[in-house]
């Protein structure tokens, strides 16, 4: 049960984190306004906020597994969100990204 609540609050430290620095981007780069980008900078701030809910209390150990999240997670909007379409390599580097965050934060240690 505790795997599938990290894996939840992953999935939503990614939507905020990528969707608030998304929001950022369209209000700045694609002129869309300062509501945008205020937007952005409040799901910012909830990433943050989310990330701390994780189960595990070990802050570089999260933050290090919720970088291989952040990578597949990017990719994944990208291709929802602007239409961008990944080659094998970033499918790849993807999945590596995400099998490095199953060994960083599920393998069973003796601690």
């Amino acid at each position: 049960m505790l795997v599938a609540r990290s894996i939840a609050l992953f999935v939503v430290a990614a939507l905020f984190e990528i969707g608030g620095a998304w929001l950022v981007w369209q209000g700045v780069r694609e002129h869309r306004g300062w509501l945008w980008v205020g937007a952005g900078v409040i799901a910012l701030g909830l990433y943050g906020f989310v990330a701390t809910l994780q189960p595990d209390a070990d802050f570089g150990r999260i933050l290090a597994a919720y970088g291989g999240v952040f990578v597949a997670g990017s990719l994944a909007w990208g291709m929802a969100a602007d239409g961008f379409r990944p080659d094998r390599w970033d499918v790849i580097g993807a999945l590596v990204c995400l099998a490095g965050v199953a060994v960083i934060m599920y393998v069973p240690r003796g601690d």
